[in-house]
């Protein structure tokens, strides 16, 4: 207890609503390391940051106690790979790139257990202020990604965003100045596209220009993302020397030499396989799908679209839903061997960046989908959570210790044990302050 009040008198004291300690008793700790959960647990914090966590601590003197009993602490998700600003409702473009829109994907990543967003390109000048107001708790969930990013004259990525949020470099010497530009803005990351999309652009990303823009970054300081969907593609990148794979290798099983290194380069993997499930699940009315947690998140176009028959004929056959579903199929059980080789593994899922990719229940299918590939409840919450925070070299979030920030997720039942529980969403804490889950009880 003395050490508690100490740590109490040590924060700073803030003249705001936040400055009364809250305390989350009688629940069931999940701190984020994939240590073994602790019963009747109590998580104080205050002014936004844990100041105790365990079996073992008291309330301090004037705290909000809020009773638990029975629910789940757990630290925030945080996305390595989504995107914010891109679709409105069935819509994508450009037009959408505006603070209000951005604001509300925000919130519903919030709602959703998500406190820290990593928005992965396609972002223009209207991001960096942005940041800095998600970083100063002004917005609902915090906020890093990528300035423009790097992508192929009449090649990848195919969306519509205006000239001031991607770079397309037909030179090395332009890629070059292009990574300059990214990095006078303070981006967190630089992001490649590298792959031709199942074959449907005309080319690929030069592998001089990835070269040049790597050298480029590495000299600058940044760490280099890459947009990839085959084999051979991944090989050429990680050649090139990048630090992260976008998403999961999908046409064909990885080898074990590919899997050794990436490994023995420290070679952070995001297999985002909720990209592909996302691509045939809602057409094919996929139990999960129907589920008053995922609809509570789809605005009324985007549910009138879903449940238009025609719309889900269209969208459950033909060649984008077969490459989707072999895609996934392939994605999963990489994401299995790779880990077991022990890759660094990160957690996104590409959300935002189409209609049908909803930001929050998105992250949530992640989860399921990497049970799924064979990784236990425990080991999925540790790639969502510590993993993603230290792909991202944040250290004061993605475990529940004193000193960290207060982003908590508190779901009914037991997640460590059944991946579900974490649907069963209660509120999620993030700088001190709470926010409902996307449903009420008993909705």
């Amino acid at each position: 207890m003395k050490q508690l009040l100490l740590l109490l008198a040590a924060l700073p004291a803030v003249a705001s609503a936040q400055d009364r300690p809250v305390a989350l008793t009688h629940v069931r700790l999940i701190d984020g390391t994939g240590a073994t959960p602790v019963e009747d647990a109590t998580v104080v914090f205050r002014d936004g940051r844990i100041v105790a966590a365990g079996a073992d601590v008291a309330a301090p003197a004037g705290a909000r106690v809020l009773d638990r009993r029975g629910d789940s602490i757990l630290p925030g998700l945080i996305s390595n790979h989504s995107h914010v600003g891109q679709v409105q409702g069935t819509t994508a473009g450009a037009e959408n790139y505006t603070r209000p829109i951005i604001a509300a994907e925000l919130a519903q990543y919030r709602r959703y257990g998500v406190t820290t967003v990593t928005a992965l390109g396609n972002n223009g000048p209207l991001f960096d202020p942005l940041r800095a107001d998600a970083h100063a708790g002004r917005l609902q969930a915090d906020l890093f990604g990528v300035d423009q990013g790097i992508g192929v004259p009449q090649g990848a990525p195919p969306v519509k965003v205006a000239v001031d949020q991607l770079f397309r470099p037909a030179t090395p010497a332009e890629a070059r100045a292009a990574v300059d530009r990214m990095a006078a803005e303070h981006t967190d990351l630089v992001k490649i596209w590298v792959d031709d999309f199942y074959g449907s652009l005309p080319v690929k990303m030069d592998p001089a220009i990835v070269r040049a823009v790597v050298a480029q970054s590495h000299a600058r300081g940044l760490r280099v993302a890459a947009h990839i969907h085959d084999l051979a593609d991944a090989r050429m990148v990680v050649d090139a020397g990048v630090d992260i794979l976008a998403h999961g290798i999908r046409d064909q099983l990885v080898p074990t030499d590919f899997a050794a290194t990436l490994k023995a380069r420290g070679i952070w993997y995001i297999a985002t396989l909720q990209l592909d499930e996302a691509t045939v699940a809602w057409a094919e009315q996929a139990p999960w799908t129907r589920t008053p947690f995922a609809r509570a998140a789809l605005s009324p176009e985007l549910a009138r679209q879903i449940d238009d028959p025609v719309w889900q004929a269209k969208n459950r056959a033909g060649k984008q839903a077969n490459d989707a579903r072999a895609s996934l199929a392939i994605n999963l059980a990489n994401l299995k061997t790779l880990y077991e080789a022990g890759v660094r593994i990160g957690f996104g899922t590409d959300s935002g960046a189409t209609p049908v990719r909803v930001p929050g229940v998105a992250e949530h299918r992640e989860l399921a989908l990497t049970v799924q590939a064979g990784l236990t409840p425990m080991q999925a919450i540790v790639l969502a959570t510590r993993d993603a925070a230290a792909m991202l070299k944040l250290t004061d979030r993605g475990t529940i210790a004193p000193g960290q920030r207060a982003d908590l997720l508190v779901v009914r039942g037991d997640p460590s044990r059944d991946i579900a529980a974490a649907d069963d969403l209660v509120e999620t804490w993030e700088n001190g302050t709470a926010v409902a889950g996307p449903l009420t009880k008993g909705e």
